[in-house]
């Protein structure tokens, strides 16, 4: 009687424990979710439908939507009316002769517009575009989108003159980052340069998951 009393006993405790273990895991998964949730701005979601629709325009339904959202957060915080010390505006933060530039580059960009966020995401997900095209068509897609994102942070002609004093044919991803400095672009520029991409694909981007596709 006592053996099957213990036995019992035992499948209770072991049932409870499991219980609370599980309960346990569960809390710790909707805690986790929830602070990655509350670490994308509440104003962020009432721009979430139209940033996929246009970067489906611009990219095709494949567009690296969780980068661009990234990139909109490290920019603006999602801010429409955002101006930045150096006069960047709008939540692309584009310069004024930046703004300048794209509205010859897209129809839809000719209003210039850069306050305005369906102008805005149209501009940061064509530039963005056209800087893509414009890396080395032999690195990997997340390599293409560093080398944009380094470009649209400080220039792509300086990335260009950084990759060209590499001395090396075809230089990686890496080895023009390690060259950051050594052209054109002024050494005390290059942390911000070189952590800006990082930021948005490494820290940023994972946050952005559930809005579709990264790199």
């Amino acid at each position: 009687m006592f053996p099957q009393f213990a036995a019992l006993i035992l499948r209770r405790v072991a049932i409870a424990f499991l219980c609370c273990t599980l309960g346990l895991w569960a809390f710790v998964l909707i805690a986790a979710w929830s602070v990655a949730y509350a670490q994308v701005p509440q104003q962020a979601q009432q721009h979430r439908a139209l940033l996929v629709r246009t970067a489906h325009a611009a990219w095709g339904l494949d567009a690296p939507v969780a980068v661009f959202a990234a990139q909109v957060h490290q920019e603006s915080g999602w801010r429409p009316d955002a101006v930045s010390h150096v006069g960047a505006q709008g939540l692309a933060q584009f310069m004024p002769a930046t703004t300048r530039w794209i509205a010859g580059l897209h129809p839809e960009l000719a209003a210039q517009q850069p306050f305005s966020p369906a102008w805005a995401l149209r501009a940061l997900v064509t530039y963005d575009r056209w800087l893509f095209d414009r890396a080395p068509a032999r690195y990997t897609p997340r390599d293409r989108m560093h080398v944009a994102l380094r470009a649209y942070n400080g220039g792509l002609g300086h990335w260009q003159q950084e990759a060209a004093a590499t001395g090396a044919a075809r230089p990686t991803a890496a080895e023009v980052d390690a060259a950051c400095g050594k052209a054109r672009r002024a050494a005390v520029h290059c942390r911000e340069n070189l952590h800006y991409p990082r930021r948005i694909l490494i820290e940023l981007q994972p946050r952005y998951a559930a809005w579709g596709p990264g790199l």
